[in-house]
């Protein structure tokens, strides 16, 4: 493992956050940027958008770097909707200029959050990673495309690349649409939750701190990955009626019921296959499902979403 220096963008959202913390715990040097600060963002971060091309040069200084965590981005389907060309400028293009940047820097690594929304509908499961990608809406397909540069760019530039293909991640600091931050803040509340679509339909959720410990072990993992794709999920492949249910053991007074039929903007997704992030990576996720409500029930409590809320991590 290299001591230098790792770039993370999107440094102030939820996966980018977490991956920051867990780089300066290990004793690593970060350059993190973001478009703005929030509270609880990593010390000295930078105000910069990836679209910025000078400002992030300017951020990263001329000294290079040994990696990057590229976090920066729209961050889900449910994001810009309806700004379609700010999807591909931020996360098409924006992805790029880090990507270059990291080769003019001489970075070892480039590591892309990637998303499962990038497959699409997928058919029956497992899904391995060569199954091909249809994606049903523009985020996922600004994704399949972020892949296919870190995937360009490791084989005929450098850094060498890999992409982690993160299933829906949940946990503390995430405030932007989430079944399971609905559930447990209307259990806080005594409210009733009541949804309109989900008995048998699947699915997968991984705690954010084990995404940001697969984009970290990705970051060091040694040899050249040469682009490669992963799936990684939290381990468990269930149904939202059984998320509910877990939701309910943690917290015994939600009162949740949720309708037949499939979330009408979702994809409907088999489990994935996780055996070549396993094999290759050496990563297992170590946050069960009833743990990790668990700690984003406490967060929530404390009140420090408020602090937060508005913002698009």
């Amino acid at each position: 493992m290299s001591e230098g220096r790792v770039l993370v963008t999107g440094a102030a959202g939820l996966i980018g956050n977490a991956v920051c913390a867990l780089l300066a715990a290990r004793g690593r040097r970060v350059v993190a940027v973001d478009r703005a600060p929030a509270p609880g963002c990593p010390e000295g971060l930078a105000a910069v958008d990836v679209t910025d091309v000078h400002g992030l040069y300017a951020a990263v200084g001329d000294l290079p770097l040994d990696g990057v965590v590229h976090c920066g981005a729209y961050s889900g389907p449910m994001v810009a909707r309806d700004t379609p060309h700010d999807m591909f400028r931020v996360n098409v293009a924006g992805t790029a200029n880090v990507l270059e940047l990291a080769r003019v820097r001489g970075a070892r690594r480039f590591v892309f959050c990637s998303s499962t929304s990038a497959y699409g509908p997928t058919g029956p499961g497992p899904v391995t990673e060569d199954r091909p990608l249809v994606s049903g809406t523009l985020y996922g397909a600004s994704k399949a495309a972020g892949e296919a540069l870190v995937r360009g760019y490791a084989r005929q530039f450098a850094p060498d690349g890999a992409s982690l293909r993160l299933c829906w991640v949940y946990g503390p600091r995430r405030t932007t649409d989430c079944i399971i931050r609905t559930m447990i803040t209307d259990a806080q509340a005594g409210r009733p939750t009541r949804v309109p679509f989900g008995r048998g339909f699947p699915r997968q959720f991984i705690h954010v701190e084990d995404a940001a410990r697969a984009l970290v072990t990705a970051l060091d993992a040694p040899g050249p990955l040469g682009g490669q794709a992963f799936n990684v999920t939290g381990g468990a492949f269930l149904t939202l009626d059984q998320v509910a249910a877990a939701a309910r053991e943690v917290l015994p007074e939600a009162d949740i019921e949720l309708a037949e039929g499939p979330d009408p903007v979702d994809d409907l997704q088999q489990r994935f296959d996780t055996s070549a992030v396993e094999r290759v990576l050496g990563f297992r996720p170590g946050i069960p499902l009833d743990q990790g409500i668990r700690s984003y029930a406490a967060w929530l409590a404390s009140g420090a979403q408020a602090a937060i809320q508005g913002r698009q991590p």
